[in-house]
């Protein structure tokens, strides 16, 4: 790839993150019923709640997409921040990987939200790259 197809693909990256940040912040919005739901159904047995898991990761996810939305760029260092995002997907907590397959847990918009945000976990670390 040369370096203007580089910083086209870097450009096209930044406006779907950008996109996908504004899109997320509405959809956690919409949200709203099943996170109360899901809240009043936790107990504190675990490290952390599947409602905490899921903000401690829409917390660090959505910092970075904050970082590209308003400076166009990851403003720390970017190997760091690769490596960090990598080890942020929801797949790498089992709890939070069985609640997500579980039939039985009927939270369609949260699973779903969970699904896009992992979603711009993913376009972040492309953007790292380009």
């Amino acid at each position: 790839m040369n370096k203007l197809t580089m910083t086209r693909s870097a450009e096209l990256i930044s406006n779907h993150i950008i996109h996908l940040f504004d899109q997320l912040t509405i959809d956690y919005q919409n949200t709203k019923y099943e996170r109360q739901k899901l809240a009043a159904t936790q107990t504190e047995a675990e490290e952390f709640t599947i409602l905490e898991e899921i903000e401690l990761l829409t917390v660090d996810i959505r910092g970075y997409a904050s970082q590209v939305k308003s400076y166009g760029q990851i403003i720390k260092n970017e190997e760091s921040a690769a490596a960090r995002l990598q080890s942020l997907a929801f797949i790498n907590i089992p709890s939070l990987v069985q609640w997500y397959l579980d039939p039985h847990q009927d939270y369609p918009l949260l699973k779903l939200y969970l699904k896009m945000l992992d979603y711009l976990r993913l376009m972040i670390l492309e953007f790292i790259k380009c």
